[in-house]
């Protein structure tokens, strides 16, 4: 006897937008999701704000998606970022569109995305059950799935199932990796995750020494090989390992390093950048030329030419970074600064515009905004989303081999992928 028309796995913003259409197309849906409270990774995303889309076109759209854009056509044709708001509008969430086309609810609250989500699954036709999947029900010789099983032994019948249970990122909400197995099950090969959007460890211990400080209106340029991979203006965070913060997080996704081959531990994220050949550089003055900040030490040597150069710079720059640029440029700390030679001055100029730091790797998987990975999608029918190796199987979300930068475009992947695996499943 089947329980539902269609069962899917993982409430997180795939799963309840798909419960939410399939059930509005008439359908019986039964929802699983391991923990008590659905859609609790939606409310860390955006800093508690939530990020829910990116106020651009399709073109713009698919051009912010690093891996397989390509997969992604068909979904973002049916469901475009101009949908995803007017979904949530018309659900009372207004929603207005902040710098760089980022989408955000007007009372900057994340709960507000959650609760019309939530509301949506309020459908006569929407059951939600607290479960974890442990395997998927597979008809004789592959020719369908009809249900799956659960950790306790419950068993659910359906004649279609959705994948929507997220990567590996942020387990605590229960993002764990399990998606992967059960599509493993069904035959499908699994692209290995990596982290995506996630902070950078360094070798030089710089940053430890700067632990907690945070720059607003800076310039992050990553290369590789002298070739310029990435360069944006915004913030970054030093901490103990390295550099975090917006900057960084988005830095990280244009950055690749070592290939994995299976199931990583820690310590291979903590080495894959090793020999690649990154290189970040931070331009703590990007609104001055070279020429404008010689000019502005100069006016500031003037201001303080009786001084020791340690207690001469923190008009220009935040104190914890001063003893740094001064071992950078090579400057005493006690030195006069009216004894300050042409070539000192040249010096520092140099580590205030080119502070440059070495990428060893990426803090663990479990960290990351996201991950980069999953179902390989050359096994996914991109138009319906659904498996290509086991009729009625479908995916949506972070499980899929696809990944966006930040600013909403991860929620968007989400969302019209969720939209679409709950229109044909």
């Amino acid at each position: 006897m089947n329980d539902a028309d269609l069962i899917i796995a993982g409430a997180g913003p795939a799963g309840m937008i798909a419960a939410i259409t399939a059930a509005e197309a008439g359908k019986k849906v039964l929802l699983l999701e391991r923990n008590p409270k659905t859609g609790r990774k939606l409310l860390i995303t955006g800093k508690g704000r939530c990020n829910v889309t990116n106020n651009c076109d399709r073109d713009t759209l698919l051009a912010n998606i690093p891996r397989n854009p390509r997969f992604l056509y068909a979904a973002f044709s049916r469901f475009s970022t101009a949908d995803t708001m007017e979904f949530f509008e018309s659900r009372g969430v207004p929603l207005k569109t902040e710098r760089g086309n980022r989408v955000f609810p007007v009372s900057d609250k994340a709960a507000d995305i959650l609760n019309a989500l939530e509301k949506g699954l309020r459908h006569p036709l929407i059951t939600i059950q607290e479960a974890q999947v442990s395997k998927l029900l597979i008809l004789p010789d592959n020719t369908g799935v009809c249900g799956v099983a659960c950790e306790d032994g419950t068993e659910y019948r359906a004649p279609s199932v959705l994948l929507a249970c997220g990567g590996k990122s942020y387990p605590r909400t229960g993002s764990s990796g399990d998606g992967y197995r059960l599509a493993e099950q069904a035959g499908h090969r699994i692209v290995p995750p990596v982290p995506s959007l996630i902070p950078i460890l360094t070798k030089e211990t710089d940053p430890k020494e700067m632990q907690g400080l945070s720059l607003k209106n800076v310039t992050l340029t990553v290369s590789r090989r002298g070739k310029t991979v990435y360069e944006e203006l915004g913030e970054l965070l030093f901490t103990h390992f390295g550099v975090s913060g917006p900057l960084v997080l988005s830095a990280s996704a244009h950055m690749t390093g070592k290939k994995p081959e299976g199931r990583c531990d820690e310590t291979f994220y903590a080495s894959m950048l090793q020999g690649q050949g990154y290189r970040l550089s931070i331009d703590w003055k990007p609104g001055l030329s070279e020429e404008q900040l010689d000019r502005r030490l100069l006016r500031d040597f003037a201001k303080f030419q009786n001084r020791d150069i340690i207690n001469s710079l923190s008009e220009l720059l935040p104190r914890k970074s001063i003893p740094v640029m001064l071992r950078r440029a090579g400057i005493p700390f006690e030195t006069k600064i009216n004894t300050i030679t042409k070539e000192q001055r040249r010096a520092l100029l140099l580590s205030i515009k080119d502070f440059s730091l070495t990428p060893t790797g990426f803090r663990p998987i479990e960290e990351a905004i996201i991950t980069s990975g999953g179902v390989d999608v050359r096994e996914v029918n991109p138009s319906t989303m659904e498996s290509k190796k086991l009729p009625g199987l479908f995916f949506a979300g972070e499980i899929l081999d696809v990944d966006g930068y930040t600013g909403g475009f991860n929620l968007q992947i989400a969302f019209a992928t969720g939209v679409l695996a709950g229109e044909h499943a």
